[in-house]
């Protein structure tokens, strides 16, 4: 999922930070005070999209409390193992976004994962309930149109962003039915329990990255006897309050502009090498603060200082050093880009946008005043003046303003009954701050083992032949590093080469 901000970096960014048979009735777990409820098989056929890939449909509870009540189809797929005779398990995997469709990310599954997985693995794709073909959270689009900034400069922008996410609620609710209500990850870890149990698995094991950290998280602190290996990669944390969500997103913004600043001085290929490049961006800033820089698709649109912080952190995803710098020289120079470079709502009645159901459920991110607003922002703006905070934290933050209370708020992380787990997240991670992971391992010591990428971007697994071993080694033969490794950063080229790698959602992301 990419955020849907005017960006200037968006045309470059890789913010890649998807049918029921014979019924089997299964008790809940033992002390979770769930009721009885029935998990049917898969009627599994071939994707329509990749015909040798499996897709399915799982009949699930949308209230678990209600099993007996009103359904949803949970979309599955099943890409088999490559070769049965050294299969290991299912290995059940989640792109992040909140939104990002895990049956999509299956698709490209050979093209993500080591030949290695994939071979030993039967790949479980899921969309989680809300998203992409799993009842999808819908909003209309006429609505999403008439969203007001969430840099509101006054009380009254304040308060009309307030009215307008009242009014934005109301409308997914409708247009959603009850599923909007049910679509928080504490629920979706269930959901994962009941692909666990239609597959017939004793144990799963699980890869999650960014926003699929949180369901990892959560599922191992719920059904930890359940898993066999599981790697969360790019964690989030789901311990904090406002504040401290807010000042960790803006110091992983600025570290990110910072890293840009560093490549800019030791790589000769930048427009701007040789050139004091903080001096440079200051004044573009000063100047969108005027009203003086142009988009490059339109130069009736102004860039603000939040649209060029925006870029940074979507920059920062690769990380696209280069494209990012060109770009920025071209808006210096008063260049123009092609329109169709930059995306748009489709031309439909309604449209696909989960983060409400899913984030706001998540977080409980509410800021109540005006008063209250111009405090966050001072802290975030004073600790990332060159970003202007983050417009991930940001974004996420404002758009849950107005919202009642979240029905799965942040807690602290408590797994006890789960086998070892592997932690993973990079220094500079854009989105899903490092400090985010050092906090979660915190709170698990004795069952997580962390392993810091010392380099850049989001998503950790094969940066570099240290992190892939690890993390190889790791689901094939439940081999772990000790505690606390390293492993190097690797230079990303100088120019971004497009691959045929699969990307994956960051997060937390608004629609809106």
């Amino acid at each position: 999922m990419q955020p849907m901000v005017r960006v200037f970096g968006a045309a470059i960014a890789s913010s890649a930070l998807v049918l029921g048979a014979g019924q089997v009735a299964f008790a809940a777990p033992q002390g979770q005070g769930q009721p009885e409820f029935t998990v049917g098989a898969v009627d599994w056929k071939p994707c329509e999209e990749v015909p040798t890939i499996d897709c399915g449909f799982l009949t699930l509870p949308i209230d678990y409390a209600k099993p007996a009540g009103e359904k949803f189809q949970l979309a599955v797929s099943r890409r088999k193992a490559n070769d049965p005779s050294q299969r290991i398990g299912a290995m059940v995997i989640n792109p992040g976004g909140p939104g990002g469709s895990g049956v999509n990310f299956s698709f490209g599954a050979d093209r993500y994962f080591s030949k290695e997985i994939v071979d030993k693995f039967d790949v479980i794709g899921f969309d989680p309930r809300g998203v992409a073909r799993s009842q999808p959270i819908k909003c209309s689009a006429e609505l999403l149109q008439k969203q007001p900034s969430s840099y509101p400069k006054t009380k009254a922008e304040f308060d009309a962003l307030v009215v307008f996410n009242k009014e934005l609620r109301q409308d997914c609710r409708t247009q959603s039915g009850p599923i909007f209500d049910h679509a928080s990850t504490a629920e979706v870890a269930q959901d994962i329990d009941s692909i666990r149990r239609a597959l017939g698995e004793k144990k799963i094991n699980y890869y999650g990255i960014s926003y699929g950290t949180i369901m990892g998280q959560h599922y191992a602190e719920r059904f930890g006897k359940n898993i066999r290996a599981m790697i969360i990669d790019s964690n989030m944390d789901h311990s904090l309050g406002t504040k401290q969500f807010l000042d960790s997103e803006a110091r992983t913004a600025e570290d990110s502009f910072t890293e840009w600043v560093k490549w800019n001085d030791r790589d000769a290929s930048s427009p701007f090498h040789g050139q004091d490049l903080r001096k440079i961006w200051k004044d573009l800033l000063a100047r969108a603060e005027r009203g003086e820089v142009p988009a490059p698709w339109d130069p009736e649109v102004k860039l603000t200082p939040e649209d060029l912080g925006g870029g940074v952190t979507s920059m920062a995803y690769g990380p696209d050093w280069k494209p990012f710098a060109d770009q920025v020289k071209q808006i210096i120079d008063g260049l123009q880009a092609p329109k169709s470079a930059f995306s748009s709502f489709a031309a439909e009645e309604t449209f696909d946008n989960p983060f409400p159901g899913i984030f706001c459920n998540d977080y409980n991110l509410r800021v109540s005043s005006w008063g209250e607003y111009q405090s966050l922002t001072r802290s975030e703006f004073r600790i990332a003046p060159n970003t202007r905070g983050s417009s991930l934290g940001h974004g996420a933050m404002m758009g849950c303003v107005g919202f009642p209370k979240a029905t799965n708020p942040q807690r602290t992380l408590k797994i006890e009954d789960a086998p070892k787990i592997l932690l993973t997240n990079a220094k500079h991670d854009p989105a899903t701050a490092y400090e985010w992971a050092v906090n979660a391992h915190r709170q698990t010591r004795d069952t997580t083992v962390f392993v810091t990428y010392e380099g850049w971007g989001h998503g950790v697994y094969d940066r570099s032949e240290c992190t892939l071993k690890i993390n190889n080694d790791y689901l094939v033969s439940l081999k772990l590093p000790r505690n606390g490794t390293t492993c190097a950063a690797v230079e990303p080229p100088a120019q971004t080469i497009m691959s045929a790698k699969p990307k994956v959602p960051a997060g937390p992301f608004s629609l809106r």
